[in-house]
């Protein structure tokens, strides 16, 4: 296994990385379109055993151009270091392109989304060692839903866990008390 994942250099990743959706699919008045799509994090190599879902890249990814590496990401890589997963995963996104306010979800279905998103989740599971899947956020569950519904995704047993965005409780705004309530909530969710 590499030490670091050099990214989609082999198909179908390559092949999906050089044909994504545009701003014709990612309309530029409800997505940060400008500086491209932000793809993966993680083993695209068929060494993955865990496919995270997020929702849409955050300000902190839409610079770095990864996904999952702000506040959410610190608290996801947490949670695999616990199920000692440190390098068996790849997480992707239910959406390509970053949000202007709360306007993503409306997107998540659309065809043109819904299909290459699918193709990513189908090129991933290919490899037969993903053994579980989570998903964070709604968004995120109705993506897999929709892979789910496909015939590849009715054809697969992977076990799915769907949690609570990491960054629900400072996101649903609200006193410090409510965010601590919040917080407990979600973690209360996570060790069922």
């Amino acid at each position: 296994m590499a030490e670091f994942d050099p990214g989609p250099v082999h198909n179908p990743f390559a092949k999906l990385a050089a044909t994504y959706p545009d701003a014709s699919v990612y309309p530029f008045k409800d997505f940060r379109v400008e500086w491209g799509p932000i793809f993966h994090r993680g083993r695209l190599d068929g060494t993955a055993r865990v496919i995270c879902i997020g929702q849409d890249p955050g300000h902190h990814e839409n610079v770095l151009r990864r996904i999952l590496v702000g506040e959410a990401g610190r608290r996801v890589q947490g949670l695999l270091q616990k199920l000692g997963i440190i390098r068996s995963y790849v997480m992707i996104n239910a959406l390509l392109y970053s949000v202007y306010g709360s306007n993503g979800a409306k997107y998540v279905d659309d065809p043109p989304v819904a299909g290459y998103r699918n193709e990513w989740i189908n090129g991933i599971i290919a490899s037969g060692n993903v053994q579980a899947v989570i998903t964070f956020g709604q968004m995120a569950r109705k993506a897999w839903e929709l892979w789910k519904a496909t015939p590849t995704g009715m054809a697969s047993n992977v076990p799915f866990q769907s949690l609570t965005h990491p960054t629900q409780p400072e996101s649903a705004g609200g006193s410090h008390a409510a965010r601590a309530q919040l917080t407990k909530a979600m973690l209360g969710a996570v060790s069922r």
